[in-house]
């Protein structure tokens, strides 16, 4: 399998949006990491925002609103914010 910028960005997104627990994303990272093939188009990128989220679990790195909204600008994305209320 070879990890896409699009493949990340929804990745992220998942877990922006509560489909994908902190514990399951880093899990990928990690595996990524190890076990795949980047895209070499955009291999810095995509390289260095897996590398990331790889250490996001560890207190002294973690994953702000704000690195996330960084990532996905380097991947050429741009994070919106959405709210719906729950009755």
């Amino acid at each position: 399998m070879v990890i896409t910028r699009q493949m990340l960005a929804e990745k992220i997104s998942a877990y922006l949006q509560g489909r994908q627990s902190m514990e399951d994303l880093v899990a990928w990272a990690e595996g990524a990491m190890q076990e795949t093939e980047f895209d070499e188009q955009d291999f810095p990128a995509i390289r260095d925002v897996v590398a990331r989220l790889g250490v996001a679990d560890v207190a002294a790195f973690g994953l702000t609103w704000q690195d996330a909204v960084d990532m996905l600008g380097r991947l050429g994305y741009q994070a919106t914010v959405g709210i719906h209320a729950v009755r």
